[in-house]
């Protein structure tokens, strides 16, 4: 029985997988929080209105 972990979603606005440490929630600017872009789900956040980026500064 494989019972590897499933790995949380992720979209191309996102600049890493939900979940890792440093990381949280931004508005995406492509769709800014709508999730739609021209009457079509967003292709940056997957329609969710919300990208993964890394948070603080290095």
């Amino acid at each position: 029985m494989d019972t590897e972990p499933a790995r949380p979603e992720t979209h191309p606005g996102d600049q890493a997988p939900p979940g890792t440490p440093g990381t949280g929630e931004n508005t995406c600017r492509a769709c800014k929080g709508t999730g739609v872009v021209d009457d079509k789900p967003c292709s940056e956040c997957g329609g969710t209105g919300v990208v993964i980026e890394g948070i603080g500064g290095a």
